[in-house]
């Protein structure tokens, strides 16, 4: 007797529709990574006469376009639609990048990527906003998560190619660049107008002043739970291999305990989903800062080398609640008609956490050396699960969808 395969998170009728949406997130990432972590940082001094600082401006300038953006394009897709925005971004991008042979000084540098940073804003809030509406009752969290880890392997992707071929004399490094933006826009023209939506009775809307009042209280709880985990999330990103050598293990040692880390991770993401998209997300997120608090609170300990892989165990299974479990909140606490806008301004709230993150834990690094990030991670990941229990009554739990 054949064993049953779990089912899709999605619906098999917005199957088409998330795969196309997807796909030109997937191309505005793997240009974005690409361009601006590895391709430039060996170009720009050679091929455009400019020094490595220029290229730091450019990639801040582009971050930031995109962090205050987000919200506006959450507006902007709740007022016009999907399609239009996203193809709009995609265009911008494209154009962007074809004006790059002309750059000759920094400030042209800076304006072009502020220009491809409002482009790239449209796509993360169009792609979340899409999935929430098209997962199957009961596994938003899943579906989220689900398409969240297909696009970023692109990211990767993107930065290995374009620094195997940032050395090149030739045009192809720009070309590859057009290319796969141009495929990205050629995508968004598949992109649907609005999510399809289930065959369900749709209650009627509330008035206009009702829905923006409610979407504002239901939104304001959520700004400094975004902003906690993102800054907690990236705090060692920049760090990690120049600490290994002071917690007994080497390059190929820190890669090992990561690899087993994200291979609980998703390992997990079965289970942990099924308890956030079960009316659990606040429970989820909570236990999954926990878990991570403790794992990082563990590593601060400076602890034998062996006991790192068991410290992976727990922090891969705490990523694997956050990860689910915020997806899963974020959807059953925005009001539905409001989405797309309140969701592009939580995106840019966690954009910001994401920029803080490593300055933060740089930081912590200088002053209390290779343990100053570790704890600083496990004081924020700690409060942040304890601001989950405090403020518990402000994210209502979900028990209407119980997926299976």
């Amino acid at each position: 007797m054949t064993r049953r395969l779990p089912p899709l998170p999605l619906r098999r009728d917005a199957l088409g529709s998330v795969a196309a949406t997807a796909l030109t997130l997937a191309c505005a990432e793997f240009v974005r990574s690409g361009l601006y972590a590895a391709y430039l940082p060996q170009a720009a001094p050679r091929d455009l006469g400019l020094p490595l600082t220029a290229v730091g401006a450019a990639w801040t300038a582009h971050f930031a376009a995109d962090t205050v953006m987000r919200g506006p394009a959450g507006a902007l897709i709740a007022r016009f639609g999907l399609r239009p925005v996203m193809f709009g971004g995609a265009l911008l991008s494209l154009g962007a990048l074809a004006l790059l042979p002309l750059v000759h000084s920094v400030w042209l540098l800076v304006l072009i990527a502020a220009l491809h940073g409002i482009g790239f804003s449209t796509m993360w809030p169009g792609t979340m906003n899409l999935t929430a509406e098209a997962a199957r009752p009961g596994y938003q969290g899943r579906a989220l998560t689900f398409v969240s880890l297909t696009v970023m392997p692109l990211v990767g992707a993107g930065f290995l190619l374009f620094g195997a071929v940032a050395g090149r004399a030739d045009r192809w490094p720009y070309l590859l660049a057009l290319g796969v933006q141009g495929l990205g826009l050629l995508t968004a023209l598949a992109v649907p107008l609005r999510a399809p939506r289930a065959a369900v009775q749709e209650e009627a809307p509330p008035p206009a002043g009702q829905g923006v009042r409610a979407s504002v209280r239901a939104l304001v709880p959520l700004l400094p739970a975004a902003f906690m985990q993102t800054l907690t999330l990236t705090l060692l990103g920049p760090l990690l291999f120049t600490i290994a050598p002071q917690l007994g293990v080497n390059y190929w040692g820190m890669v090992a305990v990561l690899a087993v880390g994200g291979a609980v991770a998703y390992g997990s993401l079965p289970l942990t989903g099924r308890v956030a998209d079960g009316g659990h997300a606040r429970l989820a997120v909570m236990l999954g800062f926990a878990l991570l608090g403790l794992a990082l609170a563990g590593f601060a300990a400076t602890p034998p080398a062996w006991v790192l892989y068991p410290l992976a165990v727990v922090a891969g299974v705490g990523y694997a609640f956050i990860m689910p479990g915020w997806a899963a909140l974020v959807t059953g606490t925005l009001p539905e008609a409001q989405r797309p806008a309140a969701w592009g301004v939580l995106m840019t709230v966690e954009n910001a956490g994401t920029a803080l993150g490593p300055l933060v834990g740089t930081f912590a690094f200088q002053r209390l050396g290779a343990t100053g990030p570790f704890l600083t991670g496990a004081v924020l990941a700690l409060t942040t699960a304890a601001g989950y229990v405090l403020f518990r009554r402000a994210f209502p739990e979900r028990r209407d969808a119980q997926p299976t």
